[in-house]
């Protein structure tokens, strides 16, 4: 190897540290999709649907960097299935697939036969068009079931890239069974990697247990290639890479960006052939398996990233890429044709004799153009803005998707018919304390229970509170403690319903006590989180939030620095002020028939961003006590918000803000400008927007006045 491969390693290591690489992003990483994963499994669990979740890929491992746009992967297995190995594996009143192979079945691939769920006996005739019987008499699950449901359920967006199937580039979504035997073709595994530098003997000890998936993909060019279903281990290939150092993960990374911006050059063709990320990922398992563990040291990295690249060379020589797990199976198989193999071989042995000068070359993340600068020109990772960001994000990330399910969570308990809205919580707080206390619940599970019953403790509050206001009741006393444990959810948002309770009592005193202590914890150090649905284009999070999470990434830390939007149903409009009830009933004509799915589940309530609702509260608020100047300090802060064409566009709820902007001119007695504000609101919205009564009322007013 060059001498100065040494040198460049420390380089490299270092610029890689500062774009995500390193172990406090890769931590973060495998932390926030653990959380997602949970939140998943305990939504799946609400709805009564015996599903569990599951986020593979280089997101959840902390393998990729922002240049690398990389998709989440996600896998869900349905559990009401049993998957038979042998027929020992048989289980009454389930149903019932039993793994087969013939002869002319292609490696990595089972048939699955259905089997009676009363006595251990095939199934023999169905008219079920997600079943197929064979000349045989068989009677066989077909892939193709999973395929038709996802496309009819999302239509014209509904796209499929082998077993996986989404609505978006972004995510991948695959339907799986899990079988707990593992077969024979991984058991050979085991057997070959007693002897070996990689894995260790306790990670192996560890994959025994894991299992394998069956996914819907058959093998291309099969006779039966949509009953054919393949095995894949997805769970001890996380294994194995959860039980990676720092070396390892950087070269993994590296080969990913060279194969997105090189790699690729070569294997464009008429057949869409690619090199994916698997083959990056399946190199370094072989290289890792037969190179000595002190070859894999900071200072040898370039060293390491030769010899993956080596082990690709090998591969594509042979025109075979076999599995790392899996016997008998050819990854280069429907993906890279012997034409495109030959190509990149060339290729990439023109950038091992080049001395990898193509590192140099790298676009993505700024990587060439860190390689030129000076090592002490590398900003450490910690304060780097890169990394900043990314822990930032990654938080954020976390209970946005955790709020997108309180908004499936409300929607339907608003809309059961078998219980009032009271009970209906009650009932969905039991099920989770319930299963907070089941021995499997992990504590990513325990945290997402915790956050999803606090969030249901304040709507449960707010609801009661608003039937006692409208009735003219006294509060109960128990009240008190459903609002105390709820506020600590975030730092805004239950505390301004409380607020807002308060303010619709006429406890205005109290009203403001509650609002000024939002107004201290409410600084630039926190940002600001929608469940809605609702994506911020150009979004920029907190800076001081960012930083924040590098240190500070707990569960209860996180919470003190996030504000979610303010939402009433309306079954809690009478602790909302009464302006806002309008935007409860914002459709005109038909409206309702443009709205996206997503909106259909949240538009018959007010939402609003924090920070303008406790503007707008304070407004209210010191106008009713009569505090003039602290009525127009807050006014003078909304205007600062429209005026700032940056705080404008990073709500997520910008034509409510300006309605409530335009009824603090209302209240001005300056119609003109409640016009302005109405009208710039319906420039954010057009439709499904409150403003467009405001207007007609408005007009109303100033044709009457006239």
């Amino acid at each position: 190897m060059p001498a100065f491969f040494h040198h460049l390693s420390e380089v490299l290591y270092q610029v890689l540290e500062c774009v995500g690489v390193n172990p406090w992003v890769v931590e973060r990483r495998r932390h926030t999709f653990l959380h997602r994963k949970a939140a998943w499994d305990v939504h799946a669990h609400q709805e009564g649907r015996d599903e569990t979740y599951f986020h593979f890929g280089s997101q959840s491992e902390g393998t990729t960097t922002p240049g690398l746009k990389s998709d989440t992967d996600t896998l869900i297995t349905r559990n009401k299935v049993n998957i038979m190995y042998s027929w020992a594996d048989w289980q009454e009143r389930k149903r019932n697939l039993l793994m087969v192979r013939d002869d002319d079945t292609p490696p990595q691939h089972y048939l699955l036969q259905w089997i009676r769920s009363d006595v251990p006996q095939p199934v023999t005739h169905t008219d079920d068009p997600d079943y197929f019987t064979d000349s045989q008499g068989r009677v066989f699950y077909s892939n193709m079931a999973v395929i038709r449901r996802a496309a009819a359920a999302w239509g014209d967006e509904h796209m499929r890239h082998g077993p996986s199937n989404s609505p978006s580039e972004d995510w991948d979504y695959v339907i799986a069974f899990h079988c707990q035997t593992v077969p024979a073709e991984i058991m050979l595994w085991f057997t070959k990697m007693q002897h070996c530098f990689w894995p260790s003997q306790e990670t192996l000890q560890a994959a025994r247990k894991c299992g394998c998936f069956l996914v819907p993909a058959g093998c291309p060019g099969s006779v039966n290639e949509n009953i054919e279903w393949r095995i894949t281990p997805n769970l001890i290939e996380r294994l194995l890479m959860f039980s990676l150092n720092m070396v390892p993960i950087k070269c993994l990374v590296a080969l990913k960006l060279m194969k997105q911006q090189e790699f690729v050059k070569y294997t464009n063709c008429k057949s869409n052939c690619k090199f994916t990320t698997f083959h990056c990922k399946t190199a370094l398992f072989f290289t890792l398996n037969r190179t000595h563990p002190t070859v894999w040291t900071k200072h040898q990295l370039i060293e390491c990233i030769v010899r993956c690249l080596q082990t690709i060379l090998e591969f594509l020589n042979k025109g075979e890429c076999p599995h790392f797990i899996v016997e008998g199976v050819d990854l280069f198989n429907g993906k890279l044709c012997r034409q495109c193999q030959l190509r990149l071989e060339q290729a990439i042995q023109g950038m091992i004799q080049d001395d990898m000068h193509v590192l140099f070359h790298l676009q993505s993340d700024d990587l060439g153009q860190r390689l030129m600068a000076l090592p002490h020109e590398v900003r450490p990772y910690p304060g780097h803005d890169v990394n900043t960001g990314i822990c930032g994000k990654l938080a954020k990330d976390m209970f946005e998707y955790y709020l997108a399910y309180v908004t499936l969570v409300c929607h339907r308990l608003c809309n059961s018919e078998e219980a009032d809205l009271i009970t209906s919580m009650n009932n969905e707080i039991n099920i989770l304390e319930n299963l907070a206390q089941n021995a499997s619940t992990t504590q990513f599970h325990k945290n997402y229970i915790q956050f999803m019953v606090k969030y249901l403790m304040s709507v449960k509050a707010s609801v009661t509170s608003s039937t006692c206001i409208q009735s003219g009741q006294p509060l109960p006393q128990d009240i008190w403690q459903l609002y105390g444990e709820s506020l600590n959810n975030d730092v805004a948002s239950s505390k301004l319903k409380l607020a807002s309770m308060h303010y619709c009592r006429g406890e205005l005193r109290r009203a403001e006590s509650v609002l000024n202590e939002v107004d201290f914890d409410l600084d630039d150090s926190v940002q600001s989180v929608c469940g809605c649905g609702r994506g911020i284009r150009n979004e920029k999070l907190s800076k001081r939030f960012c930083e924040y999470t590098v240190q500070n990434y707990s569960h209860e830390q996180l919470t003190k620095k996030q504000a979610f939007c303010v939402r009433f149903l309306r079954e809690e409009k009478f602790c909302a002020p009464r302006f806002l009830w309008c935007e409860m009933y914002r459709t005109v004509s038909d409206d309702v028939d443009h709205r996206s799915d997503n909106e259909r589940k949240w538009m018959d309530w007010a939402e609003v961003d924090a920070q303008p609702f406790l503007l707008y509260l304070q407004y209210l608020t010191y106008r009713g006590l009569g505090v003039r100047h602290r009525q127009l300090k807050a006014f003078t802060r909304l205007q600062d918000i429209v005026t700032s064409r940056d705080k404008l566009h990073q709500l997520y709820h910008t034509e409510t803000f300006l309605n409530l902007f335009g009824h603090c001119w209302e209240l001005e007695d300056n119609l003109q400008r409640v016009l302005e504000a109405y009208t710039a609101s319906l420039t954010f919205m057009p439709r499904n927007n409150a403003a467009n009564w405001h207007i007609q009322r408005v007009i109303q007013t100033m044709n009457n006045y006239n």
